[in-house]
């Protein structure tokens, strides 16, 4: 078992979704069960799937987990890039969740290659 504390990916992530709630608080509500609930929820899987798998007892678990948390990263790349589109996020503040969320998706490869070769 791991410390997913430890973890500077975590941590960017853990960052990640708190920014990503607060940049959803001024959603329209038509969207609290739609973009609004699907962006946190995808937000949040990262640094929980992080958690999970450093709860895990094995490097193969471990990875299993990061590389749910890496799909969870590709959703919330995609779902920035449509809320900025639809006008409910600025340009602003999609440019920097875009650029923290493509910094974890390296970090996330990065870590997979790191456990993966023990």
């Amino acid at each position: 078992m791991k410390d997913f504390r430890k973890l500077d990916v975590w941590h960017k992530a853990h960052q990640l979704a708190v920014q990503i709630y607060k940049a959803t608080e001024s959603f329209p509500a038509a969207e609290i069960y739609g973009l609004t609930s699907q962006l946190r929820r995808a937000g949040v899987s990262i640094p929980t799937n992080l958690a999970e798998g450093c709860g895990r007892a094995t490097d193969a678990d471990l990875v299993r987990f990061i590389v749910i948390a890496m799909g969870s990263a590709s959703e919330v790349e995609y779902l920035i890039l449509l809320a900025r589109e639809l006008g409910l996020i600025t340009k602003e503040t999609g440019v920097t969740l875009e650029t923290q969320i493509i910094e974890i998706k390296k970090m996330l490869a990065s870590l997979i290659k790191t456990v993966r070769a023990g």
